[in-house]
């Protein structure tokens, strides 16, 4: 499977599925603004993730994942995962992403972001997916 990069800023990630915080920041935020009236207009009932990016993340040696979602700059829904530590002063788990001063990255993180919308990449038999 071989990863699609259409920005200079996703492909300098350590990882070949993993893509830049400001990046993900910038999916994110446009799932946000588009959020209210995007289910309205397109269907999204799962995410294919594949085997590679659990693989990855769980050898960061998390103590949990977070998933946040995204729309690249393709227009596809993106499911992003990060590594998460429990922090057992704020009773939390906190995201292994390193940030600094003025929300500046200090290095790459791995935010993984190689899965794929259902639809398209759907198990049209799944007991799950309403008909």
């Amino acid at each position: 499977m071989e990863k699609q990069t259409n920005s200079k800023e996703s492909i300098t990630s350590k990882k070949p599925n993993s893509i830049s915080l400001k990046t993900a920041q910038k999916w994110a935020k446009r799932w946000s603004k588009k959020e209210g009236d995007y289910n309205k207009h397109h269907r999204l009932n799962a995410f294919l993730i594949p085997k590679e990016d659990l693989l990855e993340v769980l050898a960061e040696g998390v103590d949990a994942v977070r998933a946040y979602i995204g729309v690249d700059d393709n227009n596809v829904e993106k499911l992003m995962i990060v590594g998460t530590k429990f922090d057992a002063a704020t009773n939390t788990y906190v995201d292994m992403i390193t940030v600094g001063v003025d929300g500046v990255t200090q290095g790459e993180d791995d935010i993984y972001d190689f899965t794929r919308p259902c639809p398209t990449v759907c198990d049209e038999s799944s007991p799950l997916l309403q008909k």
